[in-house]
């Protein structure tokens, strides 16, 4: 069954890190406010030990060192000029990132000196640039030279994106604080992309987002349709994606147009937002003119959406009435440009990786619900558990004899009872007998009949298991127990269909299937003279080899909460709850006992549980010391168990009872329930 990639999982939860640190950057308004949250929120997302902005003085030429982290050091200059080629200023102005070692001899740059400092031996500087101005630099420190990779410094990259808009918002945001009064158009319109950032950034889903694009629209420009167009690189298309207007809501088109022949081609060679009228367009670009004419637009403004390694598509702000965007509103959508583009491509990756995802759960969903049905009592669903399944679906069909190999308790009933359910035979019988349960005497009995006086206690004929499991199946487990003077009459039933019941001399015929299950190894028995050659070559058409518990280590969960649910039903309570830390010390054990040890230590800790919280008995998981010494002791009570396991978890935990390495947690009980059961016990927490 196919799983979700490593890498497209990485993916995913990069994109969900950068809405979360984009919602939370918007969520402070001044620079002041950014600045004392700006550290904490990125060591989220960004490895670091230190932390700092160097910003452009437009006015004096200037680079401003802000230092972010650690707050308490003095920086070792407030600015530098431009002119004096720092490594900030050369990725200031290269707008290309960079990775420098700190050289440990001197001279070390004075925007790296308070990294060297603090015994940082690489700095990572990435340019904060907007599609106003390249706003300075942000740089982190870090003790680690292989801190930074080119995965990681591609997702800084769009890190550094969003602080700078958030930077920029925040500069602007104090800046209409400022001059409220004499600026209000402009605060308007800082106000709109400050709303563009907050509200497009935090958006993931292509339908939202569109709608968010339009109310942020209305508020200034009053606009009827808001859609994206997105580039095909490859083909040289332009698909026409997803539309929002008032007349239709929220639409997806699979439409694709030539790039150059589209007023978004225009506005992307030119790499400006443009305002285009119908009339202007039915002579040159039909194409578009036809788009336009769909929606019922006379007039659309194109902005071009541009990220920092590609040309991502358009988006396209339309209304109904001619020459209805001023010079002021195409510059405004202009400014936008660069948050609309990253929200943009932040959707259609999320949109692409939800895609695959939710078609990998279609996928896991549809084969969970044939094992389901095809397998109701077995309980698991990993990679090995599924080996052996798939084995069991294609010899079901057929009539061949089965041998399930595997430890004990790993549940090789089960898996004969599921051949059988999957096989032509499964409206007759499934007889079982267990060979080493039987003496040898009472076996032959068993499974061939005996007749009237046949032996000593023999008052009347009776049939064998085989004869009751005509044109049905016979599951013989232990075979390996099967005693050697009985094998040959066992061999005839497999190559002959016949045998004679003990005590008579008619030879009866018989139709049946023969699935055998063992936990030795029939392959030395053979070799050491114990069982017949012939006998193992007949019962071997089809191995089917049983996974122990803890190489299935996955499944234990799920059998876990059945074998609880199961024993909580039968004893009338509700059904505990396991905990994380319960759970991960049941899945750290290797049950030597395999699936039937684990089903035991459930039920006792089902018995221990008197409240809402599961009781693991934790000397069940963990290694036997003097064995031999410990046999010897009389049986405990289960108050004596329950007692000794919370005194052992006291003393492991040096007597403190609550936090992640406190008793409860051992136990796997809130503190409360403990303490409950503490005093109920009369034990006193001691002091070590």
């Amino acid at each position: 069954m196919p799983d979700l990639s490593a890498r497209d999982s990485e993916h995913l939860s990069r994109y969900d890190a950068l809405v979360s640190i984009s919602k939370t950057l918007a969520g402070h308004k001044t620079v002041a406010e950014l600045f004392r949250v700006l550290a904490d929120h990125l060591h989220s997302v960004v490895p670091f030990d230190a932390l700092a902005l160097v910003l452009h003085d437009a006015k004096t030429d200037e680079m401003r060192l802000v230092v972010l982290e650690p707050t308490d050091i003095v920086p070792p200059f407030v600015t530098v000029p431009v002119a004096d080629h720092g490594p900030a200023a050369t990725v200031w102005e290269t707008q290309k990132s960079a990775v420098v070692s700190i050289a440990d001899e001197p001279p070390v740059p004075p925007e790296l000196a308070y990294i060297h400092s603090l015994g940082q031996s690489v700095a990572c500087l990435l340019p904060l640039t907007t599609a106003h101005r390249k706003l300075g630099v942000v740089a982190f420190g870090s003790r680690s030279a292989t801190s930074y990779t080119d995965d990681t410094l591609a997702f800084m990259e769009q890190i550094a994106a969003v602080v700078a808009i958030a930077v920029e918002n925040k500069i602007n945001y104090d800046d209409v604080q400022r001059y409220e009064g004499e600026l209000r158009d402009q605060r308007d319109h800082l106000q709109f992309l400050l709303d563009i950032n907050n509200v497009l950034v935090s958006q993931l889903d292509a339908r939202a987002l569109l709608k968010a694009i339009f109310a942020a629209v209305q508020r200034v420009i009053h606009a009827e349709h808001v859609s994206v167009a997105l580039c095909d690189p490859e083909s040289g298309l332009l698909r026409l994606g997803w539309s929002y207007d008032v007349a239709r809501g929220f639409n997806k088109s699979d439409v694709t147009i030539p790039l150059d022949r589209t007023i978004a081609g225009v506005a992307l060679s030119r790499g400006a937002a443009m305002a285009f009228r119908l009339s202007d367009l039915e002579a040159g670009r039909q194409d578009s003119a036809a788009v336009m004419k769909g929606y019922g637009l006379e007039s659309v403004c194109c902005v071009p959406l541009v990220t920092r390694d590609r040309k991502l598509g358009a988006l396209y702000v339309g209304k109904a009435t001619p020459d209805a965007f001023s010079e002021e509103d195409v510059a405004l959508l202009g400014h936008a440009s660069a948050q609309v583009a990253i929200a943009v491509e932040n959707a259609r990756a999320y949109e692409e990786l939800a895609h695959a995802n939710a078609q990998l759960a279609d996928e896991k969903e549809y084969f969970e619900r044939e094992l389901q049905r095809e397998f109701a009592e077995i309980v698991g669903r990993s990679r090995a558990l599924r080996k052996t399944l798939t084995a069991v679906n294609t010899v079901a069909p057929t009539d061949s004899s089965v041998l399930i190999l595997g430890e004990t308790g790993t549940g090789k009933e089960l898996i004969a009872r599921a051949i059988h359910k999957l096989s032509p035979r499964r409206e007759r019988p499934f007889v079982r007998i267990n060979a080493a349960a039987l003496p040898t005497g009472l076996l032959e009995s068993e499974l061939f009949g005996h007749e009237k006086g046949a032996f000593t206690g023999a008052a009347a004929s009776r049939s064998g298991r085989l004869e009751v499991a005509n044109r049905g199946t016979l599951f013989l487990d232990e075979i390996g127990d099967i005693p050697l003077e009985l094998q040959p009459k066992l061999l005839r039933v497999l190559q002959e269909r016949e045998f004679e019941r003990l005590g008579s001399t008619r030879t009866q015929h018989v139709d049946v299937r023969i699935v055998a299950a063992t936990n030795r190894d029939l392959e030395r028995m053979v070799e050491d003279g114990s069982f017949r050659s012939d006998l193992y070559y007949r019962l071997n058409v089809f191995p089917i080899a049983m996974p122990a518990l803890r190489e299935r280590v996955e499944d234990i969960p799920a059998l876990a909460l059945h074998f609880a649910t199961q024993c909580a039903r039968r004893m009338g309570r509700s059904v505990p709850t396991i905990s994380t830390t319960a759970m991960d010390a049941l899945k750290r054990w290797s049950w030597p006992g395999n699936i039937r040890e684990l089903q035991n230590v459930i039920e006792r800790g089902v018995i221990l549980s008197a409240g809402s919280d599961f009781v693991l008995p934790l000397q069940d998981v963990q290694p036997k010391a003097g064995a031999s010494a410990s046999a010897a002791k009389p049986a405990a009570t289960l108050k004596d168990t329950e007692r000794d396991a919370i005194l052992r978890a006291l003393k492991e935990s040096g007597g403190v009872v609550a936090g992640p390495t406190g008793a409860a947690a051992r136990l796997g009980l809130r503190r409360t329930t403990l303490q409950g059961k503490m005093r109920r016990l009369g034990i006193h927490r001691p002091t070590y």
